[in-house]
């Protein structure tokens, strides 16, 4: 049976590239090896005593020729070209991507920031306003985007290569960019990828200071600490999480032990978020003001549906199939090493290695990730991927262990499957996940550009972000313009659509336009939100 359902895990990805997944609900492949794991793991007492095949040997030796370096390049180069590949399939700013995108502008040549709110970071306009400084484009951002997905590529092979082998590490990389809710985001002008690569490197120098005696590696975290917080505030949570399960790990008194270096590293980290705490203050009234400001955008329904959320999805809706197999195994290193730790404590127990307190530490940081962020805001993929890529690394290796002799060979085969899955989801993020967003694209883009003007402009509108990227103009919603005074000479559009969101009943619209003279136009699309009505205000 577990070759059976193997097989069909790699024919299914084969039929994916091969254009065949809309057989598929929404384009989702089945769990196949989720499925084929249990079965692989009750047949180990009979395929571990087994002889490898010289076939096996020598492919794997032929693997062992090519340089870790190479490898490396080989999978970056991977990631570009399906970032390259997924632009015609999302050629358009979504919503989140057009509030920075707007904010980076404004930054570049003073045009409105439409869809700005003072509870997001400032980290990625910046960022955007150089690449625009450069090439003033909606390709400038996304490039911006794959520069970060590289580096968090390139950050999760050097720390795993730290903490398993450099060729372990290349297979972490492969299936971490395999699983859907990585690659999905990948090709999009947003902070979480480029947060998470920042993480991970929080994660290894807190490892590297307790490992290497005399490491000054704490003095580093408030620097690495400050870029991640201000690419995302949304970091906060993961960090939480990294704090706790490193007081779990290693014990106060390890960290008591570096006093001096973690109190520099806590005042330097206090004085870099001393610009943050002042415009907090008074943009909110108080330091801590826009971190709970974020927090209370979160579009859950009750506190803890996020945590559900992720229940639901862990882990194969987060990882993808080869991913979740990846992944399970991490969490059973985890447990594993929990328990090793709760027994070390007792008054016979033995003390546990350095290599051990590592895996406490990377597998309860995946895990409080998942509560802390759970129960303080709403479940999206995108806020858990230090979680993904820290249970990946310590999944590759536990994959490695148990495998015994076989070890070399397995790991051949998940890099070579992860290989063949990344360009499998690739395939079901164009078909599966992008045609929704662009068919609302096809509705907003259109009708944005040709509302465009060369004077002071205003449109009023559910979708303002989108909106006021591709006019140019500023752009706030109906509940945001019922408060607002709109500054003299500037021309202001109502704008509805057929099945737009957030928009006004007939009483509402006509409380808004009061005795104004007005002019309406009617706007054609073939996307998904309908036609357009312009109720432009005299």
């Amino acid at each position: 049976m577990a070759v059976v359902f193997t097989a069909l895990a790699c024919l299914q990805q084969v039929l994916l590239i091969a254009g065949f997944g809309d057989w598929l609900p929404g384009w989702q492949p089945w769990p196949y090896l989720l499925v084929a794991a249990p079965a692989w793991l009750l047949a180990r007492p009979w395929w571990s005593q087994a002889h490898v095949t010289s076939a096996w040997l020598h492919g794997v030796d032929r693997l062992r020729r090519v340089p870790v370096r190479v490898l490396v390049l080989g999978v970056l180069a991977l990631a570009a070209g399906v970032w390259a590949v997924l632009q015609d399939y999302e050629p358009h700013l979504g919503h989140e991507e057009a509030v920075y995108a707007n904010k980076a502008r404004s930054w570049l040549d003073g045009t409105p920031d439409a869809g700005w709110g003072t509870y997001r970071p400032v980290g990625l306009p910046a960022l955007g306003t150089l690449a625009l400084a450069l090439h003033d484009d909606a390709g400038a951002l996304r490039v911006v985007a794959l520069v970060l997905a590289l580096f968090t590529l390139m950050t999760t092979y050097l720390v795993a290569a730290a903490w398993t082998t450099p060729r372990r590490a290349v297979v972490a990389m492969l299936v971490v960019l395999s699983g859907l809710g990585f690659l999905r985001r990948v090709p999009e002008f947003l902070n979480d990828i480029g947060s998470t690569g920042l993480l991970l490197l929080v994660v290894f120098l807190l490892v590297r200071a307790q490992e290497k005696p005399g490491s000054r590696a704490l003095l580093a975290v408030p620097f690495v600490v400050l870029a991640a917080f201000y690419l995302r505030y949304g970091v906060v949570g993961n960090l939480v999480a990294v704090g706790l399960a490193a007081l779990l790990a290693y014990g106060p008194r390890a960290w008591a032990a570096r006093g001096r270096p973690l109190a520099v590293a806590a005042i330097v980290l206090l004085v870099g978020l001393i610009p943050h705490f002042l415009y907090a203050t008074k943009a909110t009234g108080g330091p801590l003001g826009l971190i709970f400001s974020a927090t209370k955008q979160a579009n859950r329904l009750f506190v803890g549906d996020g945590l559900l959320y992720y229940l639901a999805i862990f882990p194969y809706r987060l990882a993808g199939d080869l991913g979740a197999v990846v992944m399970a195994a991490g969490v059973f290193t985890t447990v594993t090493a929990v328990r090793r730790l709760l027994r070390s404590r007792r008054p016979d127990g033995q003390a546990l290695r350095m290599v051990e307190r590592r895996q406490v530490f990377l597998g309860t940081t995946a895990l409080l990730v998942f509560v802390i962020l759970g129960i303080a805001t709403d479940g999206e993929p995108r806020f858990v991927y230090l979680s993904v890529v820290l249970l990946t690394v310590l999944g590759v290796q536990s994959v490695a262990e148990s495998a015994g002799r076989w070890a070399a060979p397995v790991l051949a085969a998940v890099a070579a499957l992860a290989a063949v899955t990344v360009l499998g989801t690739s395939q079901v993020v164009a078909h599966g996940a992008m045609p929704g967003p662009d068919r609302l694209s096809k509705s907003t883009v259109p009708v944005a550009r040709q509302l465009s003007s060369s004077g002071p402009c205003l449109l009023v509108t559910g979708y303002e972000p989108e909106v006021g990227w591709y006019s140019g103009c500023d752009a706030v919603t109906y509940a945001q313009f019922r408060r607002m005074d709109v500054p003299e000479n500037t021309e202001v559009s109502l704008l509805l659509f057929e099945r737009g969101r957030l928009q006004p009943g007939t009483a509402g619209l006509k409380q808004l336009i009061g005795d104004r003279e007005t002019r309406v136009r009617r706007i054609p699309t073939q996307g998904s939100l309908g036609a357009a009505t312009v109720i432009t205000l005299r």
